[in-house]
């Protein structure tokens, strides 16, 4: 088998043992400190950001478009609604802006 199924298996294996381990760790609490769970509940927006923050440095105008779409449709709409806004308008601007 070929190193790269090897890798894909091992970053697998280190995925799972690093959720479970977290799981197992907080459901030894009875009750879980609210500074904790506010931690715990920003957790998705920060990776979110670390995964457009990078990108927005060599951002073209079509990037720009998308972000100010999926900005302001987070100001009204939920997660799913901001996402498939932003993902759409990032394609047509894709398509005719460059």
């Amino acid at each position: 088998m070929s190193t790269t199924f090897w890798i894909i298996i091992a970053g697998a294996i280190a995925t799972y043992l690093t959720r479970i381990g977290g799981h197992l760790v907080i459901s030894r609490f009875d009750n879980i400190h609210p500074r904790v769970e506010a931690g715990l509940n920003a957790v998705p927006a920060a990776v979110l950001t670390t995964l457009v923050a990078p990108e927005l440095l060599n951002a073209g105008p079509a990037e720009w478009a998308a972000l100010v779409v999926t900005a302001a449709v987070s100001l009204r709409g939920g997660l799913m609604a901001m996402f498939l806004a932003g993902a759409a308008a990032l394609i047509v601007a894709r398509q005719f802006v460059g």
